[in-house]
């Protein structure tokens, strides 16, 4: 089925149709969280990005089938577990309620299945099976590896070459491998880790079998989306590729790639050794899940998103102007044939462009403003079911202006930041990317600049409030 909706497809290196297996049905999986800690701002732009590309689906398909895993076994969790003297179900349920409640602040709609790589084991054991008899994969020393040269189109989604490969995977050469590139789908547990019996002995599976077993288990033949961070092209969803592919004669695996950019804070990628880890739920002590949610969609999903106080308090602003409008008209009634604008509509079916459905909900809300008696009933229902697509504006009015207020003293944006905000300005408009540029100018209103273009350049001053 073919639909209004354009994605960039990390396989074609373009924007495309979506396409579909059957009518009114789609399917989309996007890669979890690894659960041995609390979520993070990195974790939460994904969940945030294809929760919005959800519901946008569900508004053109009568059936939308979505997953999103939990890695539940890993060595990470074993170190976690290990250190606590706790089991790992332990340690992977705690984080597992933490992130519900994490994202449930961020106003993210549950997908429909979360499996756990723990609950799927026979599925696992069932696809190795199926790359062994068809001599995509062999045992060594305990060990099942997927044999890369076995399946030649591999790498085809990062397209990469042999060497970078290999370095960009850090492979362990472990003198078992026929084939540096070979990467494991079974390895054996020692007596205090966990495992599951196996043909192969006792054991747990590799990170990139999980995906391709759980995608087997809840989705019929080829799926539609899948998503995830860019950091995953190489090696996991090269390899799911392969595994998923050759496991079943070749037929095709997936028909559209979605993954967003980096997210890093203050210009510095997270690291423990930085300190700069910055956990959702710290920062929902400094603001409204909406609040995050809304800095977080400012980024079209595939540029990469630098964090900072000052997007936060962007937000913040944003959002209270919006409330403010609807507070206004809180007893008026929306109309109920209001329908969502056809404008935003048209910037998210356009490869999620959310900053430019951001700008067009300031035009909604002017609009609102603006409107006489008898047509604010129709204006308000617009901006409401407009921003309803990005999982914006749903909340009371005044209780959302009550969690938003802030210190004053913070509201006004340090110079050097408007003038970087006003370089990727020029950038954009040089790029003919006028939807960014335009956002640009939307953040720096809200946060009290006004700028003026003239032929000796754009000029900019502090709006009197």
């Amino acid at each position: 089925m073919n639909t209004p909706i354009l994605l960039y497809n990390t396989l074609t290196r373009c924007k495309t149709t979506l396409q579909t297996g059957h009518p009114d049905h789609v399917t989309m999986y996007v890669c979890g969280p690894t659960v041995y800690n609390y979520a993070h701002i990195g974790n939460a732009r994904p969940a945030v990005v294809f929760d919005v590309l959800a519901r946008l689906l569900r508004r053109y398909f009568q059936n939308v089938l979505y997953a999103r895993n939990f890695t539940d076994i890993d060595d990470k969790i074993n170190a976690a577990a290990a250190e606590a003297g706790l089991p790992i179900h332990a340690i992977t349920s705690r984080y597992i309620e933490a992130y519900h409640e994490d994202m449930q602040a961020l106003g993210i709609l549950p997908p429909d299945h979360e499996p756990r790589v723990t609950d799927h084991i026979p599925d696992i054991l069932d696809l190795i099976q199926r790359l062994l008899s068809r001599d995509h994969a062999y045992v060594a020393q305990a060990h099942v590896l997927f044999h890369v040269p076995s399946y030649p189109q591999y790498g085809q989604l990062s397209r990469r070459q042999p060497e970078d490969m290999q370095a960009g995977a850090r492979v362990e050469i472990a003198p078992y491998k026929r084939d540096p590139l070979d990467f494991v789908l079974w390895k054996p547990s020692a007596s205090d880790q966990p495992g599951w019996d196996s043909p192969w002995g006792r054991g747990r599976p590799g990170w990139h079998i999980e995906c391709s077993a759980m995608i087997g288990r809840y989705f019929d033949g080829t799926i539609d989306i899948h998503g995830g961070g860019q950091d995953l092209i190489f090696p996991h969803h090269d390899n799911e590729i392969a595994q998923g592919t050759c496991a079943h004669d070749g037929r095709l695996y997936c028909r559209t790639w979605v993954h967003n950019s980096f997210v890093t804070v203050d210009g510095q990628k997270m690291s423990k050794s930085l300190g700069n880890i910055l956990l959702v739920r710290d920062l929902l002590k400094e603001a409204p899940g909406e609040a995050i949610r809304l800095a977080l969609l400012l980024t079209h999903y595939r540029h990469p998103l630098d964090w900072c106080e000052q997007r936060l308090t962007t937000a913040r602003r944003m959002l209270s102007r919006f409330y403010t409008s609807l507070a206004k008209v809180a007893s008026i009634e929306s109309a109920t044939e209001s329908k969502v604008d056809e404008v935003l509509l048209h910037a998210l079916c356009n490869d999620l462009n959310t900053p430019l459905a951001i700008t067009r909900l300031h035009e909604l809300t002017n609009m609102l403003d603006t409107a006489d008696n008898g047509t604010k009933a129709m204006a308000k229902g617009q901006l409401l079911a407009s921003a309803g697509l990005l999982g914006l504006l749903q909340q009371k009015p005044l209780h959302a202006l009550q969690a938003l207020q802030f210190e004053h003293q913070s509201e006004i944006l340090p110079t050097a930041c408007i003038e970087t905000m006003l370089a990727e300005r020029k950038r954009a408009r040089e790029a003919h990317d006028f939807g960014r540029a335009d956002a640009i100018r939307t953040e720096l209103e809200s946060a009290g600049i006004a700028i003026a273009d003239t032929p000796q350049g754009t000029l900019w001053r502090q709006i009197n409030t």
